[in-house]
Formats: structure tokens, C-alpha cells, sequence
């Protein structure tokens, strides 16, 4: 699947990965694979296609998948030194929420690079993880390096509407391609905060499960002008408006009490797990890092869209809702009860996508030579774990036994609001994040 013959020569000038890594993500960000959830949109083929040439290129044999028509994942296996050891997946996704172009103060798709930024949607989520991927690949065809384990490499379809055209599908229909893989590097970590004057990069380890339930109210169609008392807009209106309204309790998992311990120590306070205010106090000092951590607190449950009736003066027959639910490691069930009992009598549920919550440890091998790379490059800058509030593909190779972790190494500036710019206007990561990055995982890959 694959070869290791390297294509530099002696006479060929010496690329670096972070020589080209700015210039694959901007060629990244200009094909618009934007994943609107309903199989609208362009898909990934244009992307897949690209990846497949750069990794072709340098003599790699990549493998194309679609799952559907236009909805394609590369992957690619490369053999590590040692053949007995347990393979690593290293994955991102090519696919990206829409943008709306007025929204934002340049093109989302133009991919410029201004003032030390490259702008454009997919440039945080998560096209710049890609590209640091691809150029240090490349890299290792080009000057024939090898990790210490069988690394393979996955550019998945579809993740932004559940994955269920990308990674849950290669799971289910490709489980070959990630066979001896016990562990996966992906998205959504290792990007630096600042904490009282101390650069702090988030290692993410666990992650909230998702529901995207809707919300099925029946009732009696009638004239708008006759008294109805099994009205099925009145019956959905009260079941979202109490679960909009509910106040989830406080649960610290074991990830964040290990996240708010390590932050008390940098600012020199104490974390104590019944004190709510002071618990606010920590997150807060997380600074653009709080979006991500204060919702890892509790489960939480967003109404998110509603749907009823065709005239002002027919009282409909049926009602609709749409709740996004993110619930937390081990609190599925209980939540789902709480929610049945919230919406009441007459209201049912069924599934749009459910997907299950992550918790690994912050310990091991792995975990080691995440450390150890981002101690390399940043001496003194301290590592610390976190949930992510979203979701990820490590989800679908959980179903495989594989242990997940977000890594995607950028260190950023204090003011950025990193966090605030995923699914957000005006999308953009510095040049010399991604040239940091690309040392990083070339470090971790070397040692993992």
C-alpha cells in the first residue's frame, strides 16, 4: 500500500516540513468542502484528490475510499521500525462547516495570509492539523525516516455532520485499514493559553458525548379559531422550554479535576471541587481556552431548532423541536432519563445522531512524547489535560478499541481566541503556529 523508496537526491535542496506546511494549508482551505449535513454539499473528493497528490508525489501509495459518491477518505499505512509494537492512527478531517461569506471580513475560502495569519475556513478546524500531517509525511519519504511504530495516516470525510460518511464508515466497512492500532492522535488539543503569565498547552483526553435528539409532539389538527386543548405546538413549546431551562447539575470528571488542580497550582490558589465560585474563578484564567472548558463542567442541552404547522389560522396536527445534547462520560442513560421526564407526557424522541463520550488517561507512552516534544520546542511550558466540549473522530475508532487523544500542537498568541474561532467568522491560524506544529509532531513521531 505503500512504498518507502525516498525521491530527494543529493543534489536536491533540503525541504523541511515547515517550509511547505503554510502553503499546503492554504491550498487546503481553498477548495471548499463545506459539510452542510443533508449530502448538499461538494464533498471531499477535491481534497481527498489533493492529498492523494501530495502524498503520491514523494512516493507514498495512498489509498482513495469514497463512501459515497464525492465523499472521500485517504489513508495510508507507514511501516514503523519496530513491526511488533502497536500501530498509531494520526487522522484529520477535510471537511468543514459552511461559511457565509458576508459574515466575514475576507473570502473564506481565498486562504490569504495577512498580517501572519492564514485566513479561511478550515484554517483552525481543523485544515491546519492536515497540512502539518501531509508536510511531515512528506517528509519522511523525502529523507527516509521512519517512526518507532507503524503510523497510519487518515484524511477522513464527513466529520462535521457525525462521520457517518467517514470515519464511523471506514470503521464499519474498512475496520483492515486500522488493524494492530491501539491509539489515535487527532484535533482539538495541544494548543497553548496563557495562565498567569505561563504558557499552558491543553493535551485533550476525554471529550462529551453528543445527541442530536428531535423532539416529536402529536396533537389535534383544527381551525385556529376553536378552543384546542391537545394542541401540539403548545405541548412541544412547553417540552423545549423546560429543557432549555434546565439547570444541570455540577460533575467533575476525572480529566477536569486534574485540568482545575493543575490550573490552582499556576496561579497560585487552591481548587476545591465544592466551591462553584471558585471553580468559575479557575476557568476563567483559561482565558480564550473557558469556551471549551466551562461547558465540560455539566451536560448541557441547547434547543436548536423548531418546526410546525403550514397557516397561521390551522392549528397543526404534529410538531417538531431539534436539541443538541452533550452529555458527560458516563452520564448517557441518566441523562436521557431526565430529559424524558423534562419534555412530559405526549413528547417523543428520536435519534438525528447519538455518538458516545470519551475519557483516556493522561499518562503513558503516548502521552510522554506529546510532552516531551512540546518541552523540546517550548522548555518550560507546561502540558496540561482537558475535555473538549465537542466531539471528534477518535469517537468512531473508539468502536475499534483505540485510545484517542487531541493533539494538534500550535502555539498561539495570548489575545487569540483560538477557541472562539471554531465554526466562527473569520477563521485564522498564524504561519508560525503551523511552523511550530510541524516540529511538534515530528518530534512525537520520532519518540512515540
Amino acid at each position: 500500500m505503500m512504498t518507502t523508496q525516498p525521491t530527494t537526491s543529493a543534489e536536491t535542496p533540503a525541504v523541511r516540513p515547515e517550509d511547505e506546511v503554510v502553503q499546503i494549508c492554504r491550498d487546503l482551505i481553498r477548495l471548499d468542502t463545506s459539510n452542510y449535513g443533508d449530502g448538499s454539499g461538494p464533498g471531499e473528493r477535491a481534497a481527498a484528490e489533493l492529498v492523494m497528490e501530495l502524498l503520491t508525489e514523494v512516493g507514498w501509495d495512498p489509498e482513495l475510499i469514497e463512501s459515497a459518491p464525492g465523499r472521500a477518505s485517504v489513508v495510508l499505512r507507514i511501516p514503523g521500525t519496530d513491526p511488533t509494537r502497536p500501530a498509531l492512527v494520526l487522522h484529520g478531517h477535510t471537511d468543514v462547516v459552511p461559511a457565509a461569506a458576508d459574515d466575514w471580513s475576507v473570502d473564506p475560502f481565498a486562504a490569504e495570509e495577512l498580517d501572519g495569519m492564514i485566513w479561511g475556513r478550515g484554517a483552525v478546524d481543523m485544515k491546519d492539523m492536515d497540512a502539518m500531517i501531509l508536510a511531515v509525511v512528506r517528509d519522511m519519504a523525502r529523507t527516509g525516516w521512519r517512526p518507532p511504530r507503524d503510523v497510519i495516516v487518515g484524511l477522513f470525510a464527513d466529520e462535521e455532520a457525525g462521520s457517518k460518511m467517514g470515519a464511523h464508515w471506514l470503521v464499519s466497512n474498512r475496520p483492515d485499514l486500522f488493524e494492530g492500532a491501539t491509539e489515535a492522535v487527532s484535533e482539538v488539543g495541544g494548543y497553548s493559553v496563557e495562565i498567569d503569565g505561563r504558557r499552558v498547552y491543553l493535551l485533550q483526553t476525554a471529550e462529551k458525548g453528543l445527541a442530536w435528539l428531535r423532539l416529536l409532539a402529536d396533537g389535534t389538527a383544527g381551525h385556529g379559531s376553536q378552543v384546542n386543548q391537545d394542541n401540539a405546538v403548545t405541548r412541544l413549546a412547553g417540552a423545549v422550554h423546560r429543557i432549555g431551562e434546565h439547570s444541570w447539575p455540577l460533575n467533575l470528571t476525572g480529566t477536569v479535576r486534574q485540568l482545575l488542580t493543575g490550573v490552582a497550582d499556576l496561579t497560585g490558589t487552591t481548587f476545591d471541587p465544592e466551591d462553584p465560585d471558585g471553580i468559575d474563578r479557575l476557568v476563567d484564567a483559561l482565558g480564550p481556552a473557558k469556551k471549551f472548558v466551562g461547558a465540560t463542567l455539566r451536560t448541557g442541552a441547547n434547543p436548536t431548532q423548531l418546526d410546525a404547522g403550514y397557516k397561521a389560522n390551522v392549528i397543526p396536527g404534529s410538531a417538531s423541536a431539534s436539541v443538541d445534547v452533550r452529555f458527560l462520560p458516563g452520564e448517557e442513560q441518566e441523562v436521557m432519563d431526565t430529559l424524558a421526564r423534562l419534555a412530559g407526557p405526549g413528547v417523543r424522541f428520536e435519534d438525528i445522531h447519538r455518538d458516545r463520550a470519551l475519557e483516556v488517561p493522561f499518562e503513558g507512552g503516548l502521552v510522554d512524547a506529546m510532552i516531551g516534544a512540546i518541552d523540546a520546542e517550548d522548555p518550560g511550558a507546561t502540558v496540561l489535560p482537558y475535555m473538549l466540549s465537542g466531539g471528534t473522530d477518535n469517537k468512531a475508532l473508539s468502536r475499534l478499541g483505540i485510545t484517542g487523544y487531541g493533539f494538534a500542537p500550535l502555539r498561539l498568541p495570548a489575545d487569540l481566541d483560538f477557541a472562539g474561532m471554531f465554526h466562527g467568522v473569520d477563521e485564522r491560524v498564524p504561519a508560525d503556529a503551523l511552523r511550530f506544529g510541524c516540529r511538534v509532531l515530528e518530534r512525537m513521531l520520532r519518540t512515540c
